[in-house]
């Protein structure tokens, strides 16, 4: 995700802020403060926003420890994870590959909402230990490991609703995978599930609005649109893994591409390259080896005056950055891999040499010819 804050590095994985979680911990912060004032008249506004600001601090590193416990047990399973991302609705974390078999997914899945459970009923065990029994806890610190312990449990319990992208919805695929024996079936089926569930609760929340339940009723109507579209998206993403079953870079790449030399500026890259022939990018060469790629929006990110004094070297993306692909790969990883690096295409590389290029472009023309013409 795009507009994020870094928090660090945590076990090898880059955590980071999306800027909407500021939005959500600030309401977490009012509403936990509204909540303590309203229980406990005799605290101090001190006391009130001391604790709310720390009950969200914490609630917050719950979050991150919730998704650092699916990206522990991908990596685990040799399973690369890119990064955490919190935003809006939780978090996220950038498994940058699926799972090779059930037993893997159902365990990447159901870590999560475990972690959460194991939280909420530590936090709720120590209240105990320190003498809250039951109701309303009066004492600040009681009533910081209440509310913490029933928040994660509710995370818990929510995130195990089978629907994508809730964890329920990799448990669900598991369950359905083991059953089958069929990754693709699985993914379809908890895909549905997913969508059915998103209107489910696009209808409470509406329901409940007209009802005169106000944001609340939209919230949840927004949570369902959310998963919703979550859940076509997954959709698609199996019919596109379908389409590209059993293909190989070499079958779809292009073998006729630019070269440019890395001291070219950019004016003569875009007049004598990129203009002629309608391309978008060109391979950039340094001292006789193909050392990176440069796209017309790497270009547009320069000031225009600054094309004839701006050689191609400084603008150009390395391979090392990007990442390359071999032809004989399959057609599915070079995929995710674009998507990855968002730049929208990939140099197909064996012993040092460029022998053509992959773009997003081509890939969904394929795909587009295969899934109207029903191919599998």
């Amino acid at each position: 995700m795009k507009n994020q804050i870094k928090l660090g590095r945590y076990f090898g994985v880059q955590v980071g802020l999306h800027v909407s979680w500021l939005v959500i911990a600030y309401l977490i912060v009012m509403s936990v403060a509204q909540d303590f004032r309203a229980h406990n008249p005799d605290w101090s506004p001190q006391t009130v926003w001391s604790t709310a600001l720390l009950t969200g601090a914490l609630f917050f590193i719950t979050i991150i420890i919730h998704e650092l416990a699916h990206s522990l047990v991908a990596k685990a399973h040799g399973i690369p994870v890119k990064a955490i991302t919190l935003f809006a609705l939780g978090g996220v974390s950038q498994i940058e590959k699926d799972s090779e078999d059930a037993r893997t997914e159902f365990w990447i899945g159901i870590a999560g909402p475990l972690t959460s459970l194991a939280i909420g009923g530590g936090c709720l065990g120590l209240a105990h230990a320190l003498g809250w029994n039951s109701g309303t806890p009066h004492q600040a610190p009681l009533a910081l490991l209440v509310w913490l312990g029933y928040i994660n449990l509710g995370l818990a319990f929510f995130n195990l609703i089978p629907g994508f992208p809730l964890d329920g919805g990799r448990v669900l695929r598991a369950l359905i995978w083991w059953a089958t024996k069929n990754g693709e079936r699985a993914t379809r089926v908890a895909a549905r599930v997913g969508h059915w569930v998103a209107m489910l609760f696009i209808f409470i929340g509406l329901y409940q609005f007209f009802r005169g339940a106000g944001l609340n009723g939209l919230w949840i109507a927004f949570i369902g649109w959310f998963l919703n579209q979550a859940a076509q998206a997954t959709s698609l993403k199996s019919q596109w893994d379908a389409a590209l079953k059993g293909l190989k870079v070499e079958d779809v790449m292009t073998r006729d591409f630019p070269v440019v030399a890395s001291a070219t500026d950019l004016e003569t890259f875009v007049h004598d390259v990129l203009l002629p022939k309608g391309r978008t990018y060109a391979i950039v060469r340094e001292h006789e080896r193909n050392v990176g790629i440069l796209t017309a929006q790497d270009v547009k990110r320069v000031d225009k005056t600054e094309w004839s004094n701006t050689p191609v070297r400084q603008v150009m993306r390395r391979f090392d950055e990007l990442g390359t692909v071999a032809a004989g790969a399959s057609a599915k990883t070079a995929f995710d891999i674009i998507n990855r690096n968002r730049v929208g295409l990939l140099a197909v590389v064996s012993d040092g040499h460029v022998e053509g290029i992959l773009t997003i472009g081509t890939i969904l023309q394929l795909l587009h010819a295969r899934m109207e013409l029903h191919e599998p």
